[in-house]
């Protein structure tokens, strides 16, 4: 089995640097300055994160070509979707391909699928050729899986969270991208049904206290998670170089 990740791991850990909150969350989770794309880019590199992610219009004017390139690898987010519309089912459509991607320098591409949406099937089928067209271009395939829609009652519970991972197992995913589902026991499930599919962290909004994050990175790494995808807990923090190295400590130890 090829490992389409290689270069994005270290010892089969993770620890990545999310930068798409602004098109998904628009400029007021960009506080100070992380609204400065090279703010984001200098914590990814000089904390030794194993990849940033960003979305193609961020990788083309600060990314492709830079000294960044040489620093840190890309895993590149191919859909979004605005924080406005809140009515209906959600539907996070392509907005990038998977050969600019790579052409970008891409190690690997993301891809959100709302899980319990209406128009879940299409995003299946939509992430189904993503990984196919990702592995004939030799670089990984990521799947940002969660539940959403009118019939997911708890999008954090036991149940939906081992779903959410599953999902990215069956649709051929290098690696899950999932929420945090309240305790060690509980991501244990989703780390096993997702078999041999990499399991990181989503981060989440930032936690009022920097231990209560350090402690759900732990719970998650006891659980047999790969990683985090962290964001927000880093650079809204006032030191991310600090907080950074703390979250190394725990995944890399």
């Amino acid at each position: 089995m090829i490992d389409y990740l290689k270069n994005l791991m270290t010892n089969d850990r993770a620890m990545y640097l999310a930068y798409d909150h602004g098109f998904e969350h628009g400029p007021e989770d960009l506080p100070g300055e992380s609204i400065k794309p090279e703010y984001i880019l200098d914590i990814a590199a000089q904390g030794g994160y194993n990849a940033v992610i960003l979305q193609k219009g961020l990788a083309e004017k600060y990314y492709t070509g830079s000294a960044y390139q040489k620093q840190i690898p890309l895993i590149l987010k191919i859909n979004g979707k605005a924080d406005i519309w809140k009515g209906g089912d959600l539907y996070s459509r392509q907005n990038c391909s998977v050969a600019y991607a790579k052409k970008l320098g891409a190690s690997a591409v993301g891809y959100t699928i709302f899980l319990g949406s209406a128009h879940d099937g299409e995003m299946f089928q939509d992430f189904g050729r993503i990984v196919e067209e990702a592995h004939s271009l030799k670089i990984g395939a990521i799947a940002w899986v969660y539940p959403r829609g009118e019939f997911v009652k708890d999008d954090d519970s036991l149940e939906m969270t081992a779903y959410a991972a599953r999902i990215g197992l069956e649709l051929g995913a290098d690696m899950v991208k999932i929420k945090y589902s309240g305790s060690t026991e509980n991501f244990r499930e989703a780390v096993r049904a997702a078999g041999r599919t990499k399991v990181v962290l989503s981060g989440g909004p930032r936690l009022e206290q920097e231990t209560q994050f350090l402690d759900v990175i732990q719970n998650v790494m006891q659980a047999g998670a790969s990683g985090v995808a962290v964001g927000r807990n880093v650079w809204q923090h006032p030191k991310p170089l600090e907080i950074t190295a703390k979250i190394k400590k725990i995944i890399f130890s």
